[in-house]
């Protein structure tokens, strides 16, 4: 038995170089805060205040991760836009029942801790948090050797979000003869990644730096790791006027959008009412993917689903169009049984 003295980083772990990620990300955290946060940067737990004036709050909680989207960003080496995707998707999520963003903490677990890269994740997240107007009050940064290979990581996001009790949205909403508005989304957003990815490598024989097919003036990673679309800002103002929605991720069109609908009711969904960006030909015929796998894997260009009355609608189409977003009419809801049907 060796008599060597052992330490933290002779099994792995570099305490120094936690505490330089820690001074690092100190000032991207702290632009984030806004009115409600509480405490200082640093603290065993964030703090924030419920905000003034709510009557019946209800706290809206989620949390997600991005997928194997993250191992673009690793094997590109660009990792600053991997955090934005995260709490996009995150606050997509809550807002489908109509609340906004209040805060958000992260949790990004490495191989080997290397500052560097750990700034900017965490300038990604920052990002999405100021896009979003939500306070980044706490998160963890943690380096298994054991558990993850070098330059493996993996990241994790929690929003709390809030609604006023009478204001949430849900297929309660949804009636006979509504519409469905679709929203384009800006590319895979953060699902789909280890068909995708395969296909890329495996198919296509390309690599991050390698110009992407049909994509002018793009690289592979231009492409996968464009940032996920948040909805914040398109559909904030006219929540009121929304009786549903869908945040088209894993399971796409189908698994997704039957979420919103009630048991009695169906959505119809003409796809031939907007145009596929190309990336999602490039995919489907590279990888021979049967085009309805393509619909339940990917999100075909369509990145959120708003359902709602033929009046309404106009004014979700008006507000994403200010947002320089496009959107389509793409179906209606019928008597039915919950299902979604893709015609």
């Amino acid at each position: 038995m060796s008599d060597e003295k052992l330490t933290y980083a002779s099994a792995g772990v570099d305490l120094d170089a936690a505490e330089n990620s820690k001074h690092r990300i100190k000032r991207l955290v702290e632009s984030t805060f806004t009115a409600g946060a509480r405490g200082a940067f640093g603290g065993f737990g964030g703090m924030f205040r419920v905000p003034e004036g709510a009557k019946k709050p209800l706290l809206v909680a989620s949390a997600d991760g991005v997928g194997t989207k993250i191992k673009v960003a690793i094997e590109a080496d660009r990792h600053d836009t991997i955090g934005h995707c995260l709490v996009n998707h995150c606050v997509n999520d809550i807002l489908v029942q109509g609340a906004t963003p209040l805060f958000f903490l992260d949790y990004v677990a490495f191989g080997k801790l290397v500052p560097s890269v750990v700034e900017r994740v965490v300038a990604g997240v920052s990002a999405g948090c100021r896009e979003n107007g939500a306070s980044l009050i706490g998160g963890e940064t943690a380096e298994m050797p054991s558990l993850y290979r070098a330059p493996d990581y993996d990241l994790a996001g929690f929003i709390v979000g809030v609604v006023e009790e009478d204001a949430v949205i849900s297929s309660a909403g949804v009636r006979d003869g509504d519409v469905l508005v679709g929203l384009a989304s800006s590319g895979l957003h953060t699902n789909g990644y280890s068909l995708a990815r395969r296909i890329v490598a495996d198919r296509l024989k390309l690599g991050p730096h390698d110009p992407f097919p049909e994509a002018e003036g793009q690289s592979v990673a231009d492409v996968l790791l464009a940032v996920h679309r948040s909805y914040l800002s398109i559909l904030g103002p006219v929540l009121g006027k929304i009786h549903a929605m869908a945040h088209i991720t894993g399971g796409g069109i189908p698994g997704n959008l039957n979420r919103a609908l009630p048991s009695h009711l169906d959505a119809v969904v003409e796809t031939t009412s907007w145009a596929i960006p190309p990336l999602f030909g490039v995919l489907e015929e590279a990888g021979r993917v049967d085009r309805a796998e393509m619909y339940r894997t990917f999100n075909m260009g369509v990145g959120m689903i708003v359902i709602t009355d033929t009046d309404s609608a106009v004014a979700v189409s008006d507000f994403a169009a200010r947002a320089g977003v496009q959107s389509w009419s793409i179906g209606r809801i019928r008597p039915g049984s919950g299902q979604v049907h893709l015609v």
